[in-house]
């Protein structure tokens, strides 16, 4: 039985004293194929000549029948900037009601009573709906790291003639029903340049090549018989993995290109995404979430409205922040939001100081506000920029340059930034939770040792600024077409030996020793004295150990770093070993 065989069966099961026109009509099939369902429904002893359904028919409703459903609602939200933080996008007000209680009503109302919500970020603002609607919570631990992919794997054993849906959609008509005959995979009418799927002439679903546009996918789906056996199979293999550690649920529902699913397809109307602020304020202009603090604050220090804050975009998120850029009077600008635990990090106060040092010396962006509180900032967006590339020779010569140069100035602040004591008050915020090197102790208090060689050579501390990495160089052309260096994210500058900004621009770019001792070469353009470059060994090593503890602090959040965390530590040994090993051919000497 094909999708059209059991849409009309569907139709028949309710009423049998339709006619071919009726359900036609009905199911958006043309009349001849309605006819030739009919034939095939009757020739498999599905329904009599008076178009009634048989027992054979009764049982195969019965078999695909609607048992439970899973709602995906773990992940951050990102794209839900400046609103993900203070709430997780099920529970956005849209037109008077909260999305996921919209949802679970609807699924109600088709008789679904077991649903599972896969919760994470922000996982206690759901435990009330336990009382309020019966539903069971299934933490995903590692919804910090992982796509829903891992979510749905996670409740695997609750798949069985299941609705699929995400948290973030508001349906106006109920998309689930009380009767199923087939698995199936929503998308809209509407055009989509970023999906990955498309509805073929034969209303399948598959997958777009690279110069097609594809259908909006909605992410609700029904699964049931063999379907859902296969997708289980690529859901076990899958969340295996690594490399699906950012993949949607849907890539298990995909063989040869092809989704194992039928298409069910929706009018632009029906299913509406609230995906980003935007596409809130456009739907539901007086929900009560578009009342943002960080909006109103934009909009204040610009002197504008909030309504005059528009475009607004969530660009990647940082290590440390969250950022969103915007457009307001025909300019554009980008509005940081700290990110989790940032206030154990970083002093606001102290990065506020740095910001008046800068202001007028042509280093930085353009500050338009700064908050010495909270650390919401506000600069104007640099066009036609991009950051540096560390495995670009030139450019990298040009960033060092221009770094040296800002050394030169020997800028003075109040407030300094000290690796040593870092290193150790990084660690004291795991808690009572160990290291996950085994070795750490004793990794350590080797890096701890080179204090002695590094306060014996390092130079009198200027302002430094800590995180001078390829990615915080901005090269652009200005209205001149002339290029120009700007220099962001000071929040960690403070006064210190300025070599420190040599070694943190290495490790962050993964650099191996013979990339690293070309960085130093490149800085250093007359040449670097031989005790010179052992001290950026050592303050290789001691940035590495603190970056690692930072990362460390980071997963007790449910943050994960991957690669970066671990060649931190790998820096924090190496390096240690290539000063120390330089320290005692000196010796010998």
């Amino acid at each position: 039985m094909n999708k059209q065989d059991a849409d009309v069966l569907n139709i028949l099961i309710d009423n049998g004293t339709v006619t071919q026109r009726d359900i036609a009509e009905m199911t958006g099939h043309s009349l001849g194929i309605v006819n030739r369902s009919i034939a095939n429904l009757r020739a498999g002893g599905l329904v009599n000549d008076k178009l009634q359904c048989t027992k054979k028919a009764k049982t195969i409703e019965a078999e695909h029948a609607p048992q439970n459903a899973v709602i995906l609602a773990a992940g951050f939200g990102m794209r839900m900037v400046p609103i993900n933080r203070e709430v997780s996008k099920a529970f956005l007000e849209v037109k008077g009601e909260l999305l996921i209680e919209r949802l679970i009503r609807q699924l109600h109302e088709a008789g679904i009573r077991d649903i599972t919500i896969v919760i994470g970020f922000l996982k206690e603002q759901f435990e009330y709906l336990i009382d309020e609607f019966d539903v069971n919570l299934v933490v995903n631990p590692d919804y910090a790291t992982c796509n829903n992919l891992h979510s749905l794997q996670l409740v695997s054993d609750k798949i069985r003639n299941t609705y699929i849906l995400p948290c973030d959609i508001w349906c106006r008509v109920n998309p689930f029903r009380k009767r199923e005959l087939y698995s199936w995979y929503a998308v809209s009418r509407k055009e989509d340049p970023a999906s990955d799927v498309r509805v073929n002439r034969k209303l399948e679903l598959v997958k777009k090549g690279s110069k097609e546009s594809g259908n909006e996918m909605i992410g609700i789906a029904y699964l049931t018989g063999k379907t859902t056996d296969k997708l289980l199979k690529n859901l076990h293999q899958y969340a295996k993995d690594p490399a699906y550690d950012d993949a949607f649920w849907e890539e298990a529902l995909y063989e040869n290109d092809r989704m194992m699913a039928e298409s069910r397809i929706f009018d632009e109307d029906e299913v509406v995404m609230i995906d980003t602020f935007e596409q809130l304020r456009e739907f539901d202009s007086d929900s009560n979430h578009l009342k943002s603090d960080a909006i109103q604050i934009a909009a204040d220090a610009l002197h504008a409205q909030p309504d005059d804050i528009i475009d607004i975009q969530v660009l990647k998120k940082g290590m440390t922040n969250r950022s969103f850029l915007f457009r307001c009077f025909g300019k554009q600008y980008i509005m940081r939001i700290p990110g989790e635990g940032t206030d154990q990090l970083i002093n606001r106060k102290e990065e506020a100081a740095v910001y008046q040092v800068i202001l007028d010396k042509d280093i930085c962006d353009r500050i338009i506000y700064i908050n010495p509180e909270n650390g919401y900032k506000i600069t104007e967006y640099i066009d036609r920029a991009n950051v540096c590339d560390p495995f670009d020779p030139k450019q990298v010569k040009k960033c060092m340059k221009r770094l040296r140069g800002f050394h030169d100035m020997k800028l003075q602040v109040e407030h300094s930034f000290d690796i040593f004591r870092l290193i150790g008050f990084y660690e004291s915020l795991w808690g009572d939770v160990p290291s996950m090197y085994r070795d750490y102790k004793a990794t350590k208090e080797k890096v701890l040792s080179l204090q002695s060689y590094i306060d014996e050579h390092k130079k009198p501390f200027v302002l430094t600024h800590i995180d001078a990495v390829p990615d915080n160089f901005l090269i652009y052309l200005d209205e001149n077409d002339e290029e120009k260096i700007r220099l962001i994210d000071w929040e960690y500058a403070g006064m210190q030996d300025s070599d420190v900004d040599i070694a943190m621009f290495g490790i962050y770019s993964l650099y191996n020793k013979e990339q690293m001792d070309a960085l130093i070469d490149t800085y250093y353009e007359e040449g670097c004295d031989p005790l010179v470059r052992i001290k950026i060994y050592c303050y290789v090593a001691a940035c590495g150990l603190l970056w690692s503890n930072w990362c460390e602090y980071k997963k007790t959040m449910g943050i994960e770093f991957g690669e970066y965390s671990l060649r931190q530590y790998r820096y924090a040994k190496d390096y240690y070993k290539y000063a120390m090993c330089e320290i005692e051919k000196r010796k010998e000497v």
